[in-house]
C-alpha cells in the first residue's frame, strides 16, 4: 500500500484534534496526489464514516469542515448536528469552530466536491473553494480563510473516535525488569524437542510498511543490549526488502546465537503483479527458498531455477508464520489485500504451520498508548482494532499480539522489551506445536536418510 504523507504540521494537527474529544486522523485523500477532482474525492472518501476536510492556502490558513455522516452521492440535503467548520492559523492559540445553524442541513450530498453550503471545496474540479455565505454556517470570510479561496493543498481524513480506557486490562502483563529478564532467559534456554533441529524458524509476512524489518531490528536490539539496524528498514510506497533473508540473533556482541531465526520477506502489495507473490510464501514454508533469493513479483520461484533448494530438511522449513499489520491501517485495507491475506492463510493452514499476527505501530495508532505503553491492554481503541482484524482475517483473538518496534528511540525501554519478548515467546510456543503435530514417520533427515526428526515424548 502506497504511503501518502499528511501536510499538517504537528501544531496544526494538535489544534485540529483539540476540536474532538479523543480521536485519531487517517488520511484518505490528498488532492496533490489524487487530483483536485470531485470524482477522485468520492472514490476514496464515500462511505468512510466521520470525515474532516482540510484546505490549505498561501495566506497561512488551514480551514475546512467536519461531518459525522457518510458521503454517498445521494443528492440529498444531510442533517448533521455534529457538523462544524473550522479555521487554524499559526498565530492563533486555538482554532475557530463554527457549528451548523440549528434546523439547517449541514451539507449537500451530491457528486460535486464537499459542499457545506458556505464552503464548496474543489469547485468545478479545480484547486479553488466557492464561498457564497448563507444561513447554514455563519462566519467572517477574513477569519475563516483570509478571503483567499485558492488551494495549495486539500486533504480529507477519516476521524476515528478512540474511546477511553477500560476499567480492567483485557490481558494481564507485568511491566518490570524481572519480567523482562524472565522472558529473555526463557527464550535463550529454548530447545526444540526434535532431533536435528536446534532453533525455531519463523517467517514474517505483511504489507509494505507494516514493520517486518523493524521488528527484527528491535528483537536484535533487545538481545544485543543496544540499538542495531541489521535489516534494511524505512518508509516507502514500495517494499524496502527485495530479498528473502534468514536472520540470526546474537545474545550480546559476539555472544551465542538465540535459538530463533527470523525470516524477512518482500512486502505484500494490493496489485496482483506487485510485492511478494503468495506462492513464494508457500515455497518459503516448505524450505525451498535459499537465503538472499531475489523476489520476482510477477512469478513465484520454480523448481530448477536459481535460488530453489530441492533437498529440504526440517530445519529448512518454517515452523511458525507471523503476520504483521499496521494498527492504524487495519480499517483501510481493501478487499484485494484481504483476499491475499486469506489466500496465504488458507495455504499455510494446509501445511499445518501455526500462525500468529502482530499488530504493529500501536503507539502511532492510539495517543493513550503513545503516552504510556502500559495502557496497551486497557485501550478501548486497540482492543477494537484487535477484534476488527480478527474478524477480517479469521485469526483467533488469542493469536493476535500488539507490539511496538523501536523506531526513533536511542535507548532500550523495559516496557517495549516486555511486549517484544512476549511476542517471541509466543512464536516459540507455537513452533513447539508444529513439532508436536509431526508424525513420527513423516519427516526424515534428508542428509542421512536414517534419523527421524520427531523425538518420542516420555
Amino acid at each position: 500500500m502506497s504511503t501518502i504523507i499528511s501536510s499538517l504540521t504537528n501544531d496544526q494537527r494538535n489544534k485540529l484534534l483539540s476540536l474532538f474529544s479523543h480521536a485519531q486522523l487517517h488520511l484518505l485523500f490528498k488532492a496533490s496526489v489524487h487530483g483536485f477532482a470531485a470524482d477522485q474525492f468520492h472514490f476514496r472518501c464515500d462511505k468512510q464514516g466521520p470525515t474532516v476536510c482540510v484546505a490549505f492556502n498561501s495566506s497561512g490558513f488551514v480551514y475546512g469542515a467536519y461531518t459525522s455522516k457518510d458521503y454517498a452521492q445521494s443528492n440529498q440535503n444531510i442533517l448533521d448536528e455534529r457538523a462544524f467548520l473550522f479555521s487554524i492559523r499559526e498565530d492563533r492559540p486555538r482554532p475557530i469552530r463554527v457549528g451548523v445553524t440549528p434546523g439547517q442541513h449541514a451539507f449537500v450530498d451530491g457528486a460535486t466536491g464537499p459542499n457545506f453550503g458556505a464552503l464548496l471545496f474543489l469547485d468545478q474540479n479545480t484547486a479553488t473553494v466557492l464561498s457564497p455565505g448563507g444561513a447554514t454556517f455563519n462566519f467572517t470570510a477574513a477569519e475563516m480563510h483570509g478571503d483567499n479561496l485558492n488551494l495549495t493543498e486539500f486533504e480529507v481524513y477519516r476521524v476515528q473516535e478512540m474511546g477511553g480506557v477500560l476499567e480492567k486490562p483485557w490481558r494481564i502483563i507485568q511491566w518490570n525488569e524481572d519480567k523482562r529478564q524472565e522472558l529473555k532467559n526463557r527464550i535463550l534456554s529454548y530447545r526444540p524437542d526434535v532431533k536435528g533441529v536446534k532453533e525455531a524458524r519463523v517467517l514474517m509476512v505483511g504489507p509494505v510498511g507494516a514493520g517486518k524489518s523493524s521488528f527484527f531490528n528491535s528483537i536484535s536490539s533487545v538481545f544485543r543490549g543496544n540499538m542495531t539496524s541489521q535489516a534494511i528498514a524505512g518508509k516507502s510506497g514500495k517494499s524496502v526488502t527485495v530479498q528473502f533473508r534468514a536472520y540470526t540473533i546474537k545474545a550480546g556482541k559476539g555472544g551465542p546465537s538465540v535459538p530463533l531465526t527470523l525470516c524477512d520477506t518482500m512486502g505484500l502489495e494490493e496489485a496482483e503483479d506487485s510485492g511478494l507473490h503468495p506462492d513464494d510464501v508457500i515455497n518459503i514454508c516448505k524450505g525451498h527458498v535459499q537465503d538472499r533469493y531475489q523476489f520476482s513479483p510477477s512469478a513465484p520461484l520454480q523448481e530448477g531455477t536459481p535460488g530453489y533448494r530441492k533437498n529440504v530438511t526440517l530445519k529448512d522449513k518454517i515452523h511458525c508464520v507471523v503476520y504483521l499489520m499496521d494498527a492504524s491501517r487495519v480499517s483501510l485495507m481493501n478487499q484485494r489485500m484481504l483476499d491475499k491475506f486469506c489466500s496465504i492463510r488458507k495455504k499455510v493452514n494446509q501445511l499445518g504451520v501455526p500462525q500468529i499476527l502482530l499488530m504493529t505501530k500501536v503507539d502511532e495508532a492510539c495517543p493513550l498508548v503513545e503516552k504510556d505503553l502500559s495502557n496497551i491492554y486497557q485501550s478501548v481503541y486497540i482492543q477494537k482494532k484487535v477484534s476488527e482484524v480478527s474478524e477480517s482475517l479469521g485469526v483467533p483473538l488469542s493469536c493476535i499480539v500488539p507490539v511496538k518496534n523501536y523506531c526513533t528511540e536511542l535507548d532500550l525501554s523495559t516496557e517495549v522489551d516486555v511486549l517484544l519478548l512476549s511476542a517471541v515467546n509466543l512464536m516459540l510456543n507455537y513452533a513447539d506445536s508444529f513439532f508436536e503435530n509431526l508424525d513420527h514417520e513423516e519427516e526424515t533427515d534428508k542428509e542421512t536418510d536414517t534419523e527421524t526428526y520427531k523425538s518420542v515424548h516420555v
